[in-house]
């Protein structure tokens, strides 16, 4: 339910696109709208509100034919590029186009001539994206060795591309895996490098994105959700054959292998280091090149288009956190890699969802934080917090070897000398 607000009141997304995002289908997205109106809720939610009140509260009970005279035409390619800014329509540059030359072309002759132009540009330069609205992202299929100098070991880095939509301004990298950390990394470093956030990211290869294996997540991976959440954007998967969805991301990831990967296909590199300042100084080579049809760059158009629209970036870095799903034991701890941390005595046998990061352990109810551990990276231990345990447990913990003797102590010498050989007499002091 947050998801889908998030996306329709922050992302500005379609009920359709949340649909294809949270996996469900268009008619509940609709309901969940419609029901958060009658409500009069607003977005963003009061912090107080849980998942469960919020349950409650929502669901309770180109030219001229020949013969035909010529008359003057505009810029084409400055049409096509004024269209994909925020508003701007066909309507509106004819409007201003008549204003400056009032003999010119009716509205639906230069609609044919402006369709007649486009058609001649591929099927990719084609698509007009608004600015600032869609970063499409994917993995190249061709991959790079990486040889270690010391041991002669060949391994292969991936190459991760990412394109913004009205630009085609470009970014690529190299990482060792398709694997979620590397896919994570790569898009946090991605944003940094185009100093702003899209309103979505459009993933054509989901399978770094969506945990398959887990049958309790079919849809995308809540790491991948936090990205978005932490950046406001929106994740909106390229739609199944729907090979207009992701002709952007592929046409990028053929420059990049014809005009990167291609001019280094020489090179040898020691390192992944290495081989990444090596792609970065081609990119730069490849975002200030005039595009053929265009004869304007990807950098101009990035300066000019994506960059004013794109939002700005989160003042705080976004911390990598994985989650498992776990059930409260008996003893009121889960087992989060072999480590056992305690959640609340109440949640015993119920269902939490545990978020790692590499300095703590958060467990979840029902979208509620109900615990907050240091992590702990020893095996087989606990961490226990107090306030999670049942009353005559916490009584019995707080009888410790030094409250014995601070107890013993304050009744007299010959008591603290007693309970001290007691103690000493046992070789577990708890079990006296």
């Amino acid at each position: 339910m947050r998801e889908i607000l998030r996306l329709k009141y922050e992302a500005g997304a379609s009920d359709r696109a949340i649909a294809r995002s949270v996996d469900v289908a268009r008619s509940t997205v609709r309901l969940c709208l419609d029901r958060v109106a009658g409500a009069r809720l607003a977005w963003p939610l009061p912090t107080t509100l849980t998942d469960g009140a919020l349950e409650a509260l929502l669901f309770a009970g180109g030219g001229a034919p020949a013969g035909q005279r010529r008359k003057a035409e505009p810029d084409w390619t400055e049409v096509h590029r004024e269209l994909r800014r925020p508003g701007v329509t066909l309507m509106l540059l004819w409007d201003e186009y008549r204003a400056t030359t009032p003999d010119g072309y009716q509205y639906s002759r230069w609609c044919e001539l402006y369709r007649a132009w486009e058609a001649r540009l591929s099927p990719t330069m084609r698509q007009v994206h608004p600015a600032g609205e869609r970063l499409f992202v994917d993995f190249a299929g061709q991959m790079v060795e990486v040889i270690d100098p010391t041991t002669g070991e060949v391994r292969t880095a991936q190459v991760f591309v990412a394109v913004l939509g009205a630009s085609s301004y470009t970014y690529a990298e190299a990482v060792w895996t398709q694997s979620l950390p590397d896919w994570i990394g790569a898009h946090v470093r991605a944003l940094e490098f185009l100093g702003g956030v899209p309103r979505q990211v459009v993933p054509d290869n989901l399978r770094a994105g969506v945990l398959r294996a887990n049958w309790y997540e079919p849809g995308l991976n809540p790491t991948y959700r936090d990205l978005a959440a932490h950046y406001g954007t929106a994740i909106l998967p390229a739609r199944v054959r729907r090979p207009r969805d992701k002709a952007k991301v592929e046409a990028g990831v053929l420059v990049v292998e014809r005009w990167i990967l291609a001019r280094l296909r020489h090179q040898r590199f020691a390192s992944l280091a290495a081989l990444n300042v090596a792609i970065a100084a081609l990119l730069a080579d490849l975002n200030a090149r005039p595009m053929r049809r265009l004869g304007v760059s990807r950098r101009q158009l990035f300066e000019e288009l994506d960059r004013p629209a794109l939002a700005t970036l989160p003042a705080e870095p976004f911390v990598y956190a994985e989650w498992r799903i776990r059930r409260v034991g008996l003893d009121y701890h889960v087992d989060v890699e072999g480590h056992y941390y305690s959640a609340p005595h109440r949640l015993l046998r119920q269902q939490v969802e545990a978020r790692l990061t590499t300095r703590t352990v958060e467990l979840f109810h029902k979208g509620e934080r109900v615990a907050v551990h240091i992590r702990g990276g020893l095996r087989g231990r606990h961490t226990t917090l107090p306030e999670h345990m049942p009353q005559a447990h916490r009584r019995h913990a707080e009888w410790t070897i030094e409250r014995i003797g601070r107890e013993a102590a304050a009744i007299g010498p010959s008591t603290a000398a007693l309970a001290a050989l007691i103690l000493e007499s046992r070789p577990h002091p708890e079990q006296g």
